[in-house]
């Protein structure tokens, strides 16, 4: 069994930065693709971007491209989400999460699902506030 567990949030001002963590445990993700959603208040929970087990590809919503990198260390078994530039709209819990894992070289590589029912594995949350 695997588990995810998010770091880093917390309150910010607006036009600031923040760092999400998300350490795996239990065993190693380094074959799963990894993404990162969010859950605003009273909102549905929403892709905000995924990375290919490689990490060679990336792909994130329109609403945070631009201001947001996902990366990742297989090594550490850790994936990151940087935040830069925050707006009011990114005050969410985020969630990471883990796919199934892929053998194929052409899905190491490039396969980064945006759809959550393509993810197996959920960390618990961590909470992320923008303030003006």
């Amino acid at each position: 069994q695997g588990r995810l567990v998010e770091s880093g949030g917390g309150l910010v001002k607006a036009g600031n930065s923040l760092t999400l963590s998300c350490v795996a445990s239990g065993r190693s993700f380094s074959s799963h693709p990894m993404g990162w959603f969010r859950q605003g208040p009273g909102k549905e929970r929403e892709f905000v971007a995924a990375i290919s087990p490689s990490g060679l590809s990336e792909i994130y919503s329109d609403s945070v491209k631009g201001r947001f990198t996902i990366s990742r260390e297989n090594i550490k078994n850790t994936m990151y989400l940087q935040m830069n530039n925050l707006n009011l709209e990114d005050t969410a819990v985020y969630f990471c999460a883990a796919s199934r894992s892929l053998t194929t070289i052409s899905e190491l590589l490039n396969t980064a699902p945006q759809a959550p029912s393509e993810y197996e594995y959920w960390g618990q949350g961590t909470q992320v506030t923008v303030s003006s």
